[in-house]
C-alpha cells in the first residue's frame, strides 16, 4: 500500500490549480472573442460594413453635357465633346520622384513641376486637364497608384472663326466666360450628376455603370443665324477691311419681316477654340458694344421724322449755301457746292447743310423723341452685354448740337441699334425687337414710329441714293436696292475731329418692299475712307451671295426668239445652248462643274452645294467665264471666280 507524503500532495493540488487556471483563461479568451464577434456582426455590423464600403467606394460629381448652340437650320456652332483629365491623390503616390519622371514623358510637363504636385499634402491635385485619348491611354498604361483619370467635357467650335465673338467661349470648368456662352450659361449648363466609383488596392478608380444617376444635360440653343450667310458676311467683311487697311469692321444681315438676325460678323476674326491666344479686344463683341458716331447713315431718320411731322415734303426746296454754312460761329461744310436742293435731293446727295437746316426746323425736342422711339440711347434687349450709346438730353443741346446731330455727329450708336432702326424703315415704320434666338417670343411690344406712306417715300429716296447718288456701288442688276452711305469723322481724344473715319453703308433689298437689311461698317479705312467706295461694294457682295443661298436671286427672263436674236454674239449663243442642254444637277461631285452659260442663281447654287462660294466679277445674270476651269478636282480648285455678262452678251 502506497503512502503519499504531504509534499507530494501539495504538488498534486498545485497542478490541478494550474490546469484550472489555463482552462479558465482559454474560456475567457473564447468568451471575449465570441463577444467581440457578436459586437462586430450584430451590434456594429451595419456601421462597419458601411465604413468598409466607403473605403473602397467613392462618390464624385460630374457635370452633365453642356447644351449645343445651333444655327437656324440645326447646324452645330458649339458643342461639347467628352475627354479625360489626369489627377493625383498625393498621399497614395508611394514614390513621387519616380512617378513624376514617368508621367513627364506622357504629359509633356517638366518632372520637377510634377514632383511638387505629387509631394503636396493636399488630398487632390490636377496634373493636366482635357487630354487627348492618346495621352489618357499612356497614363493608364503606366499603372501608377494614386494617379487617375476622370471624364470631363471640352467645348468645341467646329467652324472655328464663324461667329466667334458672338458665341464667346468657356473655361476649362465648362462655365461660359464671354459671349453667348456666358449670357446663356444657366440654360446651357448641365446639372451635376453623382457617380459611384470603386477603388482598388492602388487607389485606382473603377467606374460602376449601375451606380450612376441618369445624366441631366444642358439645353440646346437654336439661333436665328444662318451659317452660310454668316460665312458670306465674314468673308466679305474680311476682304474689305484688309483691302482698305481698316482697324476693324462689323456686318449685320437682318430679315425684315421676322426681325431675325441672319449674320452677325466682325473682323478681325476670333477663334474661340484657342481663346488664350487673343487679347480681350479680340473677343470684344463690337456689334453690340462699340458705339460710334454714325454720320450720314442717321440722315434718313430725320427726313422720315420731318415728313411725319409735316415740316417738309419731298419736293420742298432747301438752300444749301454753296457748300459752306455758318451757324453760331461754326462752319458746316458739304463735299460739293449745292444751292437749292429738294428734300429728296438732300438725302440722295447727302448734304450736311441741307440736313442741318431741316433739323433746325424740326427742333431738338421732337427730333430727340423720334430718336428714342427708334431705340437709340437704349439697349435692344438681347441676352448680351450692350452699349446704350450716347444720346444727350435735348435740354443741353445748342443750335450747333442740333445741326450736328442732324447729320450724324454728336451722337454715338451701335451697329445693332442702326440695323434695328433701318428694319423699322423697311417694315412700314414699325419698330420691332431684333431676334437672335429662334422661336423667341418678343420681349418688347412693336410700336409704330412712322406711317407706311412716309416710309415708302423715304425708301424711294434711298433707292435714288443708290441708283443716282452716293451708293452707286451697291447696285445689283435686276434688283432694286435702297440704302445710305456714311462717312463719319471720328472724334479725337484731344477734342474736335481728326482725320480718321468710319465708312458705312446700310442697304435694303429690294428697295420697294425690303426683305433684308444689310449693314457694313469699316473702322478707320485708309487711304480711301468714303462709305460709298469702301462699304457699299461689301454690302452688294453680301446681298448677292446671301440671296443665292436663299434661292432668291432673280432668274434670267428670256424673250421669245426674234430676228434680232440671230445677231447675238457667239458667246451668248453658246451660253444659251449650254443652259438649255445641260442639267445643272448632273455633275461629278469630285470635280468642278461647267457652269458657263447658266444663270447666276443656278451657278452659285451648284457651287454652294459643293461648299464653295465664288467671287463675282462684272455685272449681269449669266456666267460668261469661270475659274477654276471645269474638270478641275475640288481639292486643288482654290478660290472660285465667276465673270458675269449681261443679257445682251456685252461683258
Amino acid at each position: 500500500m502506497r503512502s503519499y507524503s504531504p509534499q507530494h500532495k501539495q504538488e498534486k493540488d498545485w497542478s490541478r490549480i494550474r490546469l484550472a487556471l489555463v482552462a479558465g483563461l482559454f474560456g475567457l479568451v473564447w468568451l471575449v472573442l465570441w463577444g467581440r464577434a457578436f459586437q462586430v456582426q450584430v451590434l456594429d455590423g451595419d456601421m462597419l460594413a458601411e465604413r468598409a464600403r466607403r473605403q473602397h467606394l467613392a462618390s464624385e460629381f460630374i457635370n452633365g453635357e453642356r447644351g449645343r448652340i445651333l444655327d437656324r437650320h440645326g447646324r452645330i456652332l458649339a458643342q461639347s465633346v467628352q475627354c479625360q483629365s489626369v489627377y493625383a491623390r498625393p498621399v497614395q503616390v508611394k514614390n513621387p520622384a519616380q512617378a513624376a519622371r514617368s508621367l513627364s514623358r506622357v504629359l509633356n510637363i517638366p518632372a520637377n513641376k510634377l514632383v511638387k504636385k505629387l509631394s503636396s499634402r493636399r488630398p487632390f491635385v490636377w496634373l493636366k486637364r482635357q487630354v487627348s485619348d492618346k495621352v489618357a491611354f499612356g497614363v493608364r498604361s503606366l499603372d501608377i497608384g494614386g494617379i487617375s483619370l476622370v471624364k470631363e467635357y471640352r467645348r468645341l467650335y467646329p467652324n472655328k472663326w464663324l461667329a466667334g465673338q458672338l458665341l464667346g467661349f468657356c473655361g476649362q470648368d465648362g462655365h461660359g466666360l464671354e459671349g453667348l456662352e456666358r449670357s446663356l450659361n444657366t440654360q446651357l449648363t448641365g446639372v451635376q450628376n453623382r457617380q459611384i466609383v470603386q477603388r482598388d488596392a492602388r487607389g485606382r478608380k473603377l467606374y460602376l455603370d449601375g451606380e450612376q444617376e441618369s445624366p441631366s444635360h444642358g439645353q440646346d440653343v437654336r439661333l436665328t443665324l444662318d451659317a452660310d450667310i454668316q460665312a458670306v458676311a465674314e468673308q466679305a467683311l474680311s476682304k474689305v477691311v484688309s483691302q482698305y487697311n481698316g482697324k476693324s469692321g462689323v456686318a449685320l444681315v437682318a430679315e425684315v419681316e421676322s426681325g431675325d438676325i441672319l449674320a452677325w460678323a466682325q473682323y478681325p476674326l476670333f477663334n474661340p477654340n484657342s481663346y488664350r491666344q487673343y487679347r480681350s479686344l479680340g473677343w470684344r463683341n463690337r456689334v453690340a458694344l462699340d458705339a460710334l458716331e454714325p454720320g450720314s447713315t442717321l440722315k434718313p431718320f430725320l427726313i422720315a421724322a420731318a415728313l411725319q411731322e409735316g415740316i417738309v415734303a419731298p419736293e420742298t426746296a432747301v438752300y444749301c449755301e454753296n457748300g459752306r454754312f455758318r451757324l453760331d460761329g461754326v462752319t458746316i461744310r458739304d463735299t460739293h457746292k449745292y444751292e437749292d436742293l429738294s428734300v429728296a435731293e438732300v438725302l440722295k446727295l447727302s448734304s450736311n447743310i441741307g440736313m442741318a437746316k431741316i433739323g433746325l426746323e424740326m427742333g431738338a425736342s421732337r427730333y430727340y423723341d423720334y430718336l428714342t422711339k427708334l431705340g437709340f440711347g437704349s439697349r435692344s434687349g438681347l441676352k448680351l452685354p450692350e452699349s446704350k450709346g450716347i444720346l444727350r438730353n435735348p435740354g443741353t443741346w445748342q443750335r450747333v448740337d442740333l445741326a450736328a446731330t442732324s447729320f450724324g455727329q454728336g451722337i454715338a450708336v451701335t451697329a445693332l441699334q442702326t440695323a434695328r432702326a433701318y428694319v423699322c424703315l423697311a417694315d412700314d415704320g414699325v419698330l420691332k425687337p431684333l431676334r437672335l434666338f429662334a422661336g423667341q417670343q418678343p420681349t418688347q411690344p412693336e410700336r409704330a414710329v412712322f406711317s407706311p406712306e412716309v416710309t415708302h417715300t423715304v425708301l424711294g429716296m434711298l433707292q435714288a441714293a443708290v441708283e443716282e447718288g452716293t451708293g452707286k456701288r451697291a447696285r445689283i442688276e435686276g434688283l432694286t436696292v435702297g440704302g445710305k452711305t456714311g462717312t463719319a469723322q471720328k472724334a479725337s481724344r484731344s477734342g474736335g475731329y481728326g482725320k480718321k473715319y468710319l465708312a458705312s453703308f446700310v442697304g435694303m433689298i429690294p428697295a420697294t418692299h425690303p426683305r433684308y437689311v444689310v449693314l457694313v461698317s469699316v473702322d478707320e479705312p485708309h487711304p480711301v475712307y468714303y462709305g460709298g467706295l469702301v462699304a457699299a461694294p461689301a454690302v452688294r457682295e453680301i446681298a448677292l451671295k446671301s440671296l443665292a443661298f436663299l434661292g432668291e436671286l432673280p432668274e434670267v427672263m428670256t424673250e421669245a426668239a426674234s430676228p434680232d436674236s440671230f445677231a447675238a454674239p457667239r458667246e451668248l449663243e453658246r451660253a444659251v445652248q449650254a443652259a438649255v442642254h445641260r442639267s445643272p444637277d448632273v455633275r461629278n461631285p469630285l470635280l468642278v462643274p461647267d457652269v458657263v452659260g447658266l444663270s447666276l442663281r443656278q451657278a452659285v447654287k451648284i457651287f454652294a452645294d459643293a461648299g464653295v462660294m465664288p467671287d463675282l466679277r462684272g455685272t449681269g445674270y449669266i456666267i460668261g467665264k469661270q475659274s477654276p476651269p471645269p474638270g478641275t478636282p475640288w481639292k486643288s480648285a482654290g478660290q472660285a471666280v465667276f465673270w458675269l455678262m449681261p443679257e445682251d452678251g456685252r461683258s
